[in-house]
């Protein structure tokens, strides 16, 4: 490659071509999207792994930026950071190869997974195993609530924005969206005001072993332009919005299918922090407005979404899948079902190419806006109360048979009935705690093992 061809001048003059053969990425991605297991990290860590330390295809820097951007936007952020690179890489075509990729693998086994549980979740044998794995993700998320916490919360002022969130969710009802939008205005008024009490860290960008082929400051990258920028807004809000549309003119608009459509499509723009964040916004309208799950089986699509690859937030593909199949309208139950499944995938993941084709040329003006890290930084913090009150609403309907709503002016909790504790659940999840933070196993190795705890006390009338 010569220096024109990697300059970044020379480089956004021209559409961009293929760095790799096609093929190869394609046999790469392939290879990526069934590794994608653990959430985020892990899936994050595999790409790191593949396309930084072994094929050296892209810089530590400029796969660390690539992440930072994709933080910024809502959505999950893993799959965005492979549309990123595979368009890097190979130009649209990579970029949509990547994300599809990332995606396809999950999707096709919840579907699966999603149709057994219809079909048999009412036998001994699946009941015990979804008894099994329920309780074993409150583990996981309280897990997840660490991660992020010790990552996150860096000074006193991000533990009060952590806190405050989670006491404005579970003691106020404040909608999802707003907790997000105002850590976000806070971040951004603090860093005004006083940007020592949410400074960012910097990361390092160094890494070992021979030179790219994207090096850090060389990046191959079209040039950004208004009538570009037009074009791919004008095409991704069509690819987005026109299944909506058309489920909307064929079975009303008060169906199954629009209302899911039009709320994921909603949820997916709120998706800041990843799937554990907004699964308690997604909980609370699944099951409190819509009526589309219960609260237990919510817990048990998480469960579900966690044995399988991809994004975390595919659980709302089951969401959606019970929800179409207990109101089909005019349709068969199983092509209802099918249908509101493969809808709400798509209204989810679709905003996440158009977020990156968007602003990918752009993205070399993020590089060390402080106002944008400092209001990420805010974010990420609430993110851990989130997160937490998400913890807090499984264990209330897991670990307990009922609970009772509780108000006194602004104030709304639900207060578990402590005398319908369950033993067996709490056993379990006392299992998978031990599993997770002792043992120090992996979530699916963990999941296993409660599932098969599940099986056996089931079969046993523990149950």
């Amino acid at each position: 490659m010569t220096d024109d061809e990697s300059g970044a001048t020379s480089a956004s003059a021209s559409p961009p071509r293929d760095l790799i053969p096609f093929r190869a990425a394609v046999r790469a991605w392939f290879a990526i999207s069934w590794q994608t297991f653990g959430g985020p990290a892990g899936q994050i860590a595999v790409m790191q792994r593949t396309l930084v330390d072994e094929k050296r295809w892209i810089g530590q820097g400029r796969f660390l930026h690539a992440l930072n951007y994709c933080m910024l936007l809502p959505g999950p952020e893993a799959q965005q950071l492979a549309v990123y690179t595979g368009w890097l890489l190979n130009g649209w075509r990579g970029g949509l190869v990547a994300g599809g990729l990332f995606v396809l693998p999950g999707m096709i086994a919840l579907l699966v997974l999603s149709a057994i549980y219809v079909a048999f979740g009412e036998t001994t044998v699946v009941s015990a195993v979804f008894a099994g794995l329920a309780p074993a993700v409150l583990a996981i998320v309280v897990q997840a609530v660490l991660r992020v916490g010790k990552r996150a919360l860096r000074s006193p002022a991000l533990v009060v924005l952590a806190v405050a969130a989670f006491v404005a969710l579970t003691f106020f009802a404040v909608p999802f969206p707003l907790v997000v939008l105002g850590a976000g205005v806070i971040g951004w008024l603090v860093h005004r005001c006083a940007p020592a009490w949410i400074a960012t860290t910097p990361r390092s960008d160094q890494a070992d072993g021979p030179a790219p082929l994207i090096p850090d400051d060389a990046l191959h990258t079209e040039k950004p332009s208004g009538r570009r920028a037009l074009r791919v807004l004008v095409l991704g809000l069509l690819a987005w919005s026109l299944p909506v549309l058309a489920v909307a003119l064929l079975t009303g608009v008060d169906s199954v299918f629009t209302q899911q459509g039009l709320f994921f499509s909603g949820s997916a723009l709120v998706t800041f922090g990843g799937a554990y964040a907004v699964l308690a916004y997604v909980a609370q309208q699944a099951v409190q407005t819509y009526a589309w799950v219960t609260p237990g089986e919510m817990t048990r699509g998480l469960a579900l979404a966690e044995t399988t690859p991809g994004p975390l937030i595919m659980v709302v593909q089951f969401v959606a899948f019970l929800g179409a199949y207990r109101n089909p309208g005019d349709l068969d139950p199983w092509a209802a079902a099918v249908l509101g499944a493969l809808l709400t995938t798509w209204v989810t993941f679709v905003p996440s190419f158009l977020f990156i084709f968007l602003g990918a040329p752009y993205v070399e003006r993020l590089r060390g806006n402080k106002t944008l890290s400092s209001a990420l930084t805010a974010i990420t913090a609430a993110v851990v109360g989130v997160i937490a009150n998400l913890a807090l609403y499984f264990t209330t309907h897991t670990l307990f048979a009922t609970s009772n709503p509780w108000t006194a002016g602004p104030l709304s909790f639900d207060v578990p009935d402590l005398t319908t504790i369950q033993p067996a659940a709490l056993g379990i999840a006392v299992v998978a705690a031990l599993l997770l933070f002792v043992v120090r196993w992996s979530v699916l190795r963990t999941l296993g093992v409660c599932a098969l705890l599940g099986l056996a006390l089931g079969l046993a009338g523990l149950l």
